[in-house]
């Protein structure tokens, strides 16, 4: 529930922040008439979230138990490849997001602004997809569906809760810390999510494997008590792992965890460069 908890406050936030700037800046330039286009891509893009969600959810019922466990696992790596894409991407592109959706508004302000929809569409669409995608793949990897979703709208709600809050100009976060906390809490997440898919692939016969483990600790940590329950429901932690899952969850966590703690240092530390050379620029 935490993990999908947090998934929805982070991807519910960064869709929050996009609407917010959207909004702020045809309001600052008095297209009140434009508004409705850029709710109906919203809307747009949250029908397709839950569209993909829905057909994720009921489209594999009727397979033979092999292709349900192969399209999981294919399903878990690709969303563990948009959730990294996605932690990368707002790491470098926060500080120019708003820059860029403003070029984008004025490049399609002529006229009624139709084109408002699709900027809209696709700006909120992009993070709808990535969470309809990991949290589908949390669940499976949990195995339960009610606690995950509830987390999942939990997080959601607060998003556009925080979002009001922001656009209003009632509360103010540091987004940087922000998206630095949670984008190392779901490399670690992503990292299981990733292990449960390369197990499902050895359950569907598409990789060897299964029966080699490299650890079973489900005497110290039981899989049906609460602690083993909190571990498979944050980290998708399994007590009996096979090497092959323990190999794909180090060969991943490490190296990604390593690149995105130097690409935060190296942005604080430019930052920190940049700030005193304008303080003694304007001193002069």
């Amino acid at each position: 529930m935490l993990a999908n908890f947090l998934i929805g406050l982070r991807e519910g936030l960064e869709a929050a922040l996009v609407v917010g700037i959207l909004i702020a800046y045809v309001v600052k330039l008095g297209r009140f008439d434009v508004l409705p286009r850029i709710w109906l891509g919203v809307g747009l893009a949250v029908a397709l979230s839950l569209g993909l969600g829905a057909v994720l959810t009921f489209g594999a019922y009727g397979l033979s138990f092999e292709a349900q466990e192969l399209i999981g696992g294919l399903l878990s790596i690709i969303a563990t490849a948009f959730v990294t894409w996605m932690i990368f991407w707002m790491l470098r592109a926060a500080r120019g997001l708003s820059r860029e959706l403003r070029s984008e508004v004025d490049s399609h302000l002529s006229g009624a602004g139709w084109g408002l929809v699709l900027v809209a569409f696709l700006a909120v669409g992009r993070e709808g997809i990535e969470t309809a995608l990991f949290i589908w793949a949390a669940v499976q990897a949990s195995g339960s569906t009610t606690f995950p979703l509830i987390g999942a709208a939990l997080g959601i709600l607060v998003a556009i809760v925080l979002g009001y809050l922001i656009y209003r100009g009632v509360l103010r976060i540091n987004l940087t810390k922000f998206f630095t906390y949670t984008g190392v809490f779901l490399i670690v997440v992503a990292g299981g999510v990733l292990a449960y898919g390369v197990h499902d692939l050895q359950e569907a016969g598409f990789l060897p494997g299964l029966n080699n483990l490299a650890f079973n600790v489900s005497a110290i940590i039981p899989p049906d008590s609460w602690f083993g329950t909190l571990l498979k429901g944050i980290f998708n932690f399994s007590p009996a792992t096979t090497w092959l899952e323990a190999i794909a969850w180090v060969v991943y966590v490490v190296p990604v965890l390593t690149i995105f703690i130097t690409t935060v240092r190296r942005h604080d530390a430019r930052s920190e460069t940049i700030a005193p050379r304008v303080v003694t620029e304007g001193a002069e």
